[in-house]
């Protein structure tokens, strides 16, 4: 067991310390692309004929390797997090995008219209009436896109050692240490499987509205009731 968290020393690293970098690494690429793509989904909700141009290209952006991202990213940004980061934050759009456009339709022509006699400018109406209705789906985006970084954060170990636990799937091959690729292994996932059931977590208290249960009839009649929030836009207003 003590080999099992004896980590080598060119990794400059304690077992904790990969575990913050790999974080560090996944989660900011995330953040950053929810950022993005908050704006971008208004867009397209605003301007329909615009989401399937946009939905296409961030599909092939998805669709490129990430190892032909670094080749053409490392002679800007070197043998840096950066490199692992960016395109990590460009895969996150092709799941946050779809998760926040639908979440926003989603919202029943009603409540926006009550929104608007409530004297809800559009950019008022958008962050603080739709976006809050749309919780689940823009979630259930950011829990794909979170566990996805989470796993594609070792590849960075092609480029320098920049893949933080990933890092250990190399050492254990040069040291002929198995025990190591268990350890990377076996770390990010229950990483993975903790960031899920936060953002689970999350959810269920930014959206007391919805039932508790976890049967799938009982979600989907919630969130096919998004108006049960209506209540407490109401009372922020007063």
């Amino acid at each position: 067991m003590n080999r099992f968290f004896d980590i080598p020393s060119d990794l400059q690293h304690s077992w904790l310390g990969l575990i913050g970098l790999h974080l560090r690494e996944a989660l900011l690429p995330v953040l950053a692309g929810l950022a993005a793509a908050l704006p971008i989904a208004q867009l397209c909700v605003r301007f329909r004929w615009l989401y399937p141009p946009v939905l296409g290209v961030t599909t092939v952006l998805y669709a490129i390797p990430s190892l032909a991202f670094f080749v053409v990213l490392i002679d800007y940004t070197g043998q840096t997090e950066l490199t692992v980061m960016i395109p990590l934050a460009v895969y996150s759009l092709v799941v946050l995008v779809p998760a926040i456009v639908d979440g926003v339709r989603s919202v029943p022509q009603e409540t926006l219209d009550a929104a608007a006699a409530m004297g809800f400018g559009p950019l008022r109406r958008y962050v603080q009436v739709q976006l809050p209705i749309a919780v689940p789906a823009i979630l259930a985006g950011l829990r794909v896109a979170t566990v996805s970084s989470i796993s594609l954060v070792s590849v960075g170990m092609l480029i320098g050692n920049q893949g933080a636990l990933g890092n250990l799937l190399n050492d254990a091959n040069i040291y002929h240490r198995p025990e190591l690729a268990w350890n990377s292994v076996l770390t990010t996932a229950v990483l993975a499987i903790l960031a899920d059931g936060l953002l689970v977590l999350v959810r269920v208290l930014l959206t007391p509205w919805m039932p508790r249960g976890t049967g799938r009839g009982r979600a989907k009649g919630a969130e096919a009731r998004p108006e049960r929030a209506l209540p407490a836009l109401e009372e922020a207003v007063r």
